[in-house]
């Protein structure tokens, strides 16, 4: 954990005490008028917000917030680790505190350790998580000694109107964009700015996730530290995968698809016996669920081809 404040059970976030955001800034008097984002005055620090689920954190985030650095962008950029999100699917998404601790391991092994940093700031606030109650919070509290902006993919800039009060966001919140569609960005009032040189990698942490499923080496996508990291806690492993299916199948026993998704987990490992059962328990929930009997023909096509090859017996 960096030095600084922590917030612990008192602060409601639970028995363990976890770095306070933006720890090294006392919080202002109330009768202070500050302005939103000022800046006119040269003390205020600026500070890119870089929100991002980091699930896991990976050298391209940590070069476009060095790229941001260099480029004189901003005088430090915060990793906003998003919150859980129960929508995900089983074993996708890692639990808060590990995202967030990877994203520290990240941070601390960057060009700028001292100008990168992340946040549990989301954490911490009311749910339903919206972005605009996050710059509200940070502005009330911070205000007169920091002004912000936030950093995203030229993927997302199309869904800014849909967000939350997302007039006050664009009004107040220079927004700062990297390519990543190549997407011609829409007119909000010269409020974005297109970072068209910002650093690109050719993977992201989806893909990142499912190479670490299929058993493959990607630390060389990874910061220092990050890898042994998901190793000790054993992330995004078949295994672990598994093991999210079989909790979810115990509070869904008969939902089909469940058991069709754990059965090809099996199936790639080999585990010929246990991805049976899986694909004949679905297809006993649901006799026309075509992808389960397709993996139940392939599977007896495997095990006969097998059982007849005497250089594979």
């Amino acid at each position: 954990m960096p030095a600084g404040k922590t917030r612990s059970k008192s602060d409601g976030y639970g028995s363990e005490p976890v770095p306070a955001p933006f720890a090294d800034h006392s919080r202002p008097s109330r009768d202070r008028t500050k302005k939103i984002n000022d800046k006119t005055n040269n003390t205020v620090k600026h500070v890119m917000l870089y929100f991002g689920s980091f699930n896991p954190i990976h050298k391209g985030h940590i070069a476009l917030a060095e790229y941001a650095i260099e480029k004189g962008l901003c005088d430090e950029v915060v990793l906003v680790v998003s919150p859980q999100n129960p929508l995900k699917p089983a074993g996708q998404q890692a639990p808060e505190l590990d995202r967030f601790s990877m994203a520290e391991t990240a941070c601390a092994a960057s060009k700028y350790p001292d100008k990168i940093k992340p946040s549990v700031i989301e954490f911490m606030l009311d749910k339903p998580s919206y972005t605009i109650h996050i710059l509200r919070h940070l502005t009330e509290n911070y205000g007169t000694q920091m002004r912000f902006s936030i950093l995203m993919g030229d993927d997302l800039v199309p869904q800014l109107p849909e967000w939350k009060q997302y007039r006050e966001i664009i009004d107040n919140y220079p927004i700062f964009v990297y390519p990543r569609t190549g997407q011609p960005l829409p007119d909000l009032g010269g409020r974005i700015t297109l970072l068209e040189d910002a650093p690109l990698y050719p993977y992201s942490s989806s893909e990142i996730r499912e190479r670490l499923g299929r058993g493959e080496d990607v630390g060389n996508m990874l910061p220092e530290g990050v890898m042994r990291y998901i190793r000790e806690k054993d992330l995004w492993s078949p295994a672990s995968y598994i093991a999210s299916l079989t909790a979810r199948l115990e509070a869904t026993p008969d939902d089909a698809s469940l058991y069709v998704e754990r059965g090809q987990w099996h199936y790639r490992r080999n585990e010929w016996g246990e991805a049976l059962n899986d694909f004949n328990r679905a297809l006993q929930i649901d006799p026309d669920h075509r992808e389960a009997r397709q993996f139940v023909e392939m599977t007896y096509e495997i095990l006969s081809f097998r059982h007849t090859d005497i250089y594979n017996p």
